[in-house]
């Protein structure tokens, strides 16, 4: 069936019949992957108003620092600044207490006994000054390269209509946290015994409480970085998409898993998921924008890459790290360390597998689901010419047609 016999007219306007999810535009996998262009000249635009740029009222007072990147770099410089003035004021001042301003942007809980050479550090309530700072610090990025790098290169490539500018800018924005992050968890994993997910060693040696600075600061970072994501779904700070709860509960499941492998001290398995799930997000980021600019051959060979990187990270090493959890942690977790005791720092007790099993096993199904629609997407891209049809869609430019028919 050819896309023209797909498309009715009804009062003077075009509809596609298509209520396949892999066509749903506002679906965060597949709509990404419709294409981007007009309508052959075959075809009338509808009628419609332009997008309005600024359709929503400003947000309150306690809230413009997560969308106006001039509020969150004063919240961000606060802490700098009474930090400096300590440090400027307190050799006139006798006092004991150390400058406590540091630990919002610095790292705090160095282990007194720690070498030098070698310094390592211990979880403490300052890492809560610390995500909260650092929440702050990635709504200040986010809405700072949407203004100010996005948005002219959308424009550059010819993207007009504000809901595809967006989104070109959260791709963007999401290609250069994870290609950034993916890379930096891979060098920390290098520096561990975990590498190339050797997963026995998740267990031997538990617990890991002591930490490189450098673990610390990315699992931390990480952390601030999936709670400012699920605040912008919750506060509605950007345009819902189709499979909205899905990606709500994404967030809950890695924040579930972010927070209780930090708390128990379980680190080294974290670095491991994390890699598994940011590099084929930056492909995916990746892939994205080509399709945005219409790079059209280029899109198709990103995306294939991107599929075969996805099988490989989301799906071999998760259940790679799965089967560890459930037949390794029992066997290979010292004895000592299969008992509730928070000053020796180990958790490991009998139910805390599943704890650790179960919202990986949620995270697998989230991605089984992702994956069937990326598989139907791929099949289309090689086998039809749908991934380079010219339909419309609700992010086409922002004036109407001045050929429309009324």
């Amino acid at each position: 069936m050819t896309m023209a016999t797909k498309r009715t007219k009804s009062n003077g306007a075009m509809a596609i019949n298509s209520t396949a999810t892999i066509d749903d535009k506002s679906h965060h996998i597949a709509g990404s992957f419709l294409p981007q262009t007009p309508l052959a000249s075959g075809f009338s635009t509808p009628v419609r108003s332009p997008s309005p740029t600024f359709d929503k009222p400003r947000p309150s007072i306690f809230l413009r620092w997560a969308i106006e990147p001039g509020s969150a770099l004063k919240l961000l410089l606060l802490p700098i600044i009474l930090y400096a003035n300590w440090e400027l004021v307190s050799p006139y001042v006798k006092t004991d207490t150390l400058n406590p301003f540091g630990n919002f942007f610095l790292l705090s809980g160095l282990v007194p006994d720690s070498k030098p050479d070698d310094p390592r550090y211990q979880k403490t309530y300052w890492d809560l000054g610390f995500l909260a700072y650092h929440v702050v610090f990635f709504s200040f990025v986010r809405q700072s390269l949407l203004f100010y790098l996005s948005r002219p290169l959308a424009k550059y490539f010819g993207l007009k209509r504000e809901s595809k500018v967006d989104r070109f800018g959260e791709q963007t924005y999401a290609l250069l946290y994870f290609l950034t992050m993916g890379l930096w968890g891979f060098r920390i994993m290098k520096s561990l015994p975990t590498f190339w997910y050797n997963t026995t060693e998740f267990w031997l040696g538990y617990p890991h409480w002591d930490m490189k600075p450098e673990l610390k600061r990315y699992y931390l970072m990480q952390f601030s970085y999936w709670l400012q994501q699920l605040l912008v779904m919750v506060l509605g700070l950007e345009k819902p998409r189709k499979d909205f709860h899905e990606l709500v509960a994404h967030h809950i499941v890695t924040l579930w898993l972010v927070g209780w492998s930090y708390l128990v001290n379980l680190t080294f398995i974290g670095n491991a998921v994390y890699m598994s799930m940011d590099l084929p997000d930056a492909f995916f980021a990746f892939s994205k924008l080509l399709n945005y600019i219409q790079w059209n051959t280029a899109k198709i060979y990103a995306f294939i890459v991107f599929v075969g990187v996805w099988t490989y990270f989301r799906h071999y090493l998760n259940l790679k790290i799965l089967w560890s959890v459930w037949f390794e942690e029992p066997v290979m977790t010292p004895a000592a360390s299969k008992l509730w005791s928070v000053e020796n720092g180990t958790y490991l007790v009998g139910w805390m597998q599943s704890q650790i099993f179960i919202p990986l096993l949620l995270l697998q199904f989230l991605n089984l689901f992702w994956y069937s629609l990326i598989v139907k997407i791929l099949i289309r891209a090689i086998m039809t010419s749908e991934a380079d049809d010219d339909r419309s869609d609700d992010e086409g430019d922002d004036e109407p047609s001045k050929n429309k028919k009324d």
